[in-house]
């Protein structure tokens, strides 16, 4: 019998790795995989292989959470927001995270090349090792263009759920990744705005710390336009009706208004109101793609 010590200190070991995975971020990947490969397989859906590749894209996400972790915990003990995440607070230990980080690896290829087919594995594998070496261990450190680039990394879901689906990647696939990769930074940035100092006392070169916070908003705003722009291609494209297109342009109007707001009347607020709105403006958009395909 375990005694309550034992039993507090397991569950906040269980408590800390799952916070490696990045249970929030994960969630967001998930939804995104699972609107892609419904759009997908409409006519042949199978319950089977859409768990499976849930599965397999949810343990892609948590490897490449823990192995961002893992990279950054250096970075994070320099950041108010992150110095309080497990490895920075000593409450685990880097070699069984880095061992942590390859068997989700690992069991992510294996469940996807098993269960669904290999492109989707070489797509989730793709996205764990872009986004742990060529986002988190050089971009981050090294480039303002590290949320541009780096965000092909969290676009790669709609790529992996429709290739489960269908063991290709079409036009359609490819605006859904569109979205995320446009999607990214205006909401990054706009929570970037309200932390540059820290990010400038790290030494990490995002994008307000290294053109000013103006210039980043301009630039929030333009992303904005080319993301609603894109959005629109579906219903070109007819994987969507009208109800889809009236509610993304809709959609796309708010959070254009929001992006013109934070730059033409920055504040803390607009910014923060950009941030909370980007994520609700995604998941309408995705809610509308799955309802109206």
């Amino acid at each position: 019998m375990m005694t309550i010590a034992q039993r507090a200190v397991l569950r906040r070991a269980l408590s800390d790795y799952l916070a490696l995975t990045k249970p929030r971020i994960t969630l967001l990947v998930l939804v995104t995989t699972a609107a892609a490969f419904w759009v997908a397989a409409r006519e042949s859906f199978s319950l089977g292989l859409f768990m499976i590749t849930l599965v397999g894209t949810g343990l892609a996400a948590s490897a490449a959470g823990v192995l961002n972790c893992l990279i950054d915990r250096d970075i994070d003990a320099l950041m108010a927001r992150t110095r309080s995440r497990p490895l920075p607070a000593g409450r685990v230990q880097p070699l069984p995270v880095a061992l942590f980080g390859i068997a989700l690896t690992i069991s992510s290829f294996v469940v996807l090349a098993w269960g669904a087919n290999l492109l989707a594995a070489g797509l989730a594998l793709f996205a764990i090792l872009f986004y742990a070496l060529v986002y988190t261990r050089w971009l981050k450190r090294t480039s303002p263009w590290c949320t541009e680039i780096g965000g092909i990394a969290g676009a790669m879901p709609p790529l992996i759920g429709w290739a489960a689906a269908t063991g290709q990647i079409a036009a359609p696939a490819l605006v859904l990744f569109g979205i995320l990769l446009l999607w990214q930074p205006p909401h990054f940035w706009a929570l970037a705005l309200g932390r540059t100092e820290e990010y400038r006392a790290a030494g990490l070169p995002v994008l307000p710390v290294v053109v000013g916070q103006d210039a980043t908003r301009r630039r929030s705003f333009f992303y904005a336009l080319a993301l609603v722009l894109v959005s629109l291609w579906l219903y070109i494209l007819g994987v969507v009706g009208v109800f889809y297109a009236v509610g993304a342009t809709l959609l796309g109007i708010g959070f254009i208004y929001l992006a013109w707001r934070d730059w033409r009347s920055p504040s803390p607020a607009t910014s923060k109101t950009l941030f909370l709105s980007s994520m609700l403006y995604l998941a309408l958009v995705f809610l509308l793609i799955v309802l109206d395909s």
